[in-house]
């Protein structure tokens, strides 16, 4: 069967249409026989993202980047790649936006969740999140750095301007002339030194002999020490302890009064009596030795006794 030139002009025509297609398909890094899905992402700033970069899940490359376009007014950027595989990941998967190397380039990759959520399906709009770069990692540690060293140089020249502004002329004279006193202490410690160690390697033989006396007095002591541990002393004394111990308790019950003595010490009118008894007893016996007669009668031969004749000055009579 011999075919017309028209139709075989109609079917280059479309090989040719087809081919066209498939070139275009191929330019975009898409397949037009591929079943494959679609998702959207939206960035604030997609650093150089652009239309073909590979998007990979766990490291494996599973689609790529159609298109990106703004999604409106607000300047946001509407990222929309498509996902070849088959691999089921849940609606709350983030996608996130990351240097691919560290002279620049951006790539997305899925970052799943698996929280047994509902599966992700074809247009859905997934979650972004932007991970920082090495670029970035450094701005972002150098900027404190660079700020706490700015303040370090100004708090510097506020010191250093402070130093100019209190170190005047005076000043500065003033310090140089403690600085050379304080050199001269110094000197004259270093000669007071240095005359201690020429006294120190001059008397070494003295001072030997003294540590060496000091230390048999320091045995002489500790012999007689041991002597008077031998002696008994301890037991002396802890004897003489106990006697004073049983001292104040006898003192201390004649201050409250108890037993014989404690009695007479506190009877103020024993005292009294006594001290009246004591009185008469000198009364009598001065009276005895003044008048005899009075006490005692003597008759020799049967002769009578003269009566007593009282005197004038009589010691009783005078009470």
């Amino acid at each position: 069967m011999k075919l017309s030139r028209e139709v075989k002009t109609g079917i280059l025509v479309l090989l040719g249409i087809l081919a066209v297609i498939m070139g275009f398909s191929y330019l975009k890094s898409s397949s037009i026989f591929d079943n494959s899905r679609t998702f959207y992402a939206i960035y604030d700033h997609v650093g150089g993202l652009q239309t073909g970069t590979q998007v990979s899940l766990n490291g494996l490359v599973v689609g790529n980047v159609s298109s990106i376009r703004f999604k409106d007014g607000s300047g946001k950027l509407l990222v929309t790649f498509v996902v070849n595989n088959d691999f089921e990941f849940s609606k709350n998967s983030k996608v996130e936006l990351f240097d691919t190397g560290i002279i620049g380039g951006k790539g997305l990759q899925l970052i799943p969740a698996f929280d047994r959520g509902p599966n992700a399906q074809s247009g859905d709009t997934l979650q972004t999140s932007t991970k920082p770069g090495l670029t970035e990692l450094v701005q972002q540690n150098l900027t404190p750095l660079q700020q706490s060293l700015e303040s370090t140089f100004s708090d510097a020249d506020t010191l250093l301007t402070n130093i100019n502004s209190v170190l005047d002329s005076r000043t500065k004279m003033e310090l140089q002339r403690s600085i050379a006193g304080l050199n001269e202490l110094i000197s004259t410690f270093q000669g007071t030194a240095t005359k201690m160690n020429r006294l120190l390697a001059d008397n070494g033989g003295q001072l030997d002999s003294t540590l060496k006396s000091v230390n048999t007095i320091t045995q002489n002591f500790s012999q007689i020490s041991d002597s008077l541990a031998k002696a008994g002393l301890g037991k002396t004394v802890a004897d003489f302890q106990n006697t004073v111990t049983s001292l104040n308790k006898v003192l201390a019950k004649i201050e409250r009064g108890e037993g014989t003595l404690g009695k007479m010490a506190n009877d103020n009118d024993l005292y009294n009596n006594l001290a009246e008894v004591s009185r008469e007893l000198d009364l009598l016996l001065q009276d005895f030795r003044l008048n005899p007669k009075r006490y005692v009668n003597v008759s020799v031969f049967g002769k009578k006794q003269k009566d007593y004749e009282l005197p004038e000055e009589d010691p009783a009579s005078n009470n």
